[in-house]
Protein backbone atom coordinates (compact mmCIF):
# COMPACT_ATOMS: atom_id res chain seq x y z
CA UNK A 1 0.00 0.00 0.00
CA UNK A 2 2.84 2.41 0.82
CA UNK A 3 4.42 1.64 -2.53
CA UNK A 4 1.26 2.80 -4.35
CA UNK A 5 1.05 5.97 -2.25
CA UNK A 6 4.67 6.81 -3.03
CA UNK A 7 4.12 6.11 -6.70
CA UNK A 8 1.09 8.41 -6.86
CA UNK A 9 2.70 11.20 -4.81
CA UNK A 10 5.83 11.15 -7.00
CA UNK A 11 3.72 11.57 -10.13
CA UNK A 12 1.99 14.69 -8.82
CA UNK A 13 5.31 16.25 -7.80
CA UNK A 14 6.86 15.48 -11.19
CA UNK A 15 4.01 17.24 -12.96
CA UNK A 16 4.30 20.28 -10.73
CA UNK A 17 8.04 20.53 -11.25
CA UNK A 18 7.58 20.23 -15.02
CA UNK A 19 5.17 23.17 -14.95
CA UNK A 20 7.59 25.17 -12.83
CA UNK A 21 10.45 24.48 -15.25
CA UNK A 22 8.20 25.46 -18.15
CA UNK A 23 7.35 28.76 -16.48
CA UNK A 24 11.02 29.37 -15.74
CA UNK A 25 11.99 28.75 -19.38
CA UNK A 26 9.17 31.00 -20.60
CA UNK A 27 10.29 33.77 -18.24
CA UNK A 28 13.89 33.54 -19.41
CA UNK A 29 12.77 33.61 -23.06
CA UNK A 30 10.63 36.68 -22.40
CA UNK A 31 13.59 38.39 -20.71
CA UNK A 32 15.85 37.65 -23.69
CA UNK A 33 13.28 39.04 -26.12
CA UNK A 34 12.88 42.18 -24.02
CA UNK A 35 16.63 42.76 -23.86
CA UNK A 36 17.00 42.32 -27.62
CA UNK A 37 14.22 44.83 -28.31
CA UNK A 38 15.53 47.34 -25.77
CA UNK A 39 19.21 47.22 -26.69
CA UNK A 40 19.07 46.06 -30.32
CA UNK A 41 19.12 49.55 -31.82
CA UNK A 42 21.97 50.68 -29.61
CA UNK A 43 24.09 47.65 -30.46
CA UNK A 44 23.39 48.14 -34.16
CA UNK A 45 24.60 51.75 -33.94
CA UNK A 46 27.79 50.67 -32.17
CA UNK A 47 28.58 48.11 -34.87
CA UNK A 48 27.82 50.62 -37.63
CA UNK A 49 30.06 53.21 -36.00
CA UNK A 50 32.85 50.69 -35.62
CA UNK A 51 32.52 49.62 -39.24
CA UNK A 52 32.57 53.24 -40.45
CA UNK A 53 35.66 53.97 -38.34
CA UNK A 54 37.51 50.95 -39.72
CA UNK A 55 36.37 51.77 -43.25
CA UNK A 56 37.60 55.37 -43.09
CA UNK A 57 40.93 54.51 -41.50
CA UNK A 58 41.66 51.64 -43.88
CA UNK A 59 40.36 53.42 -47.02
CA UNK A 60 38.06 50.56 -47.93
CA UNK A 61 35.40 50.85 -50.60
CA UNK A 62 32.97 48.31 -49.11
CA UNK A 63 29.74 49.38 -47.48
CA UNK A 64 28.78 48.90 -43.82
CA UNK A 65 25.35 47.38 -44.21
Amino acid sequence: MNYLRNLISNRTEDGASAVEYGLLVAGIAALIVAVVFLFGGMVSKVFSGTCNTIKSSASLTTSCS
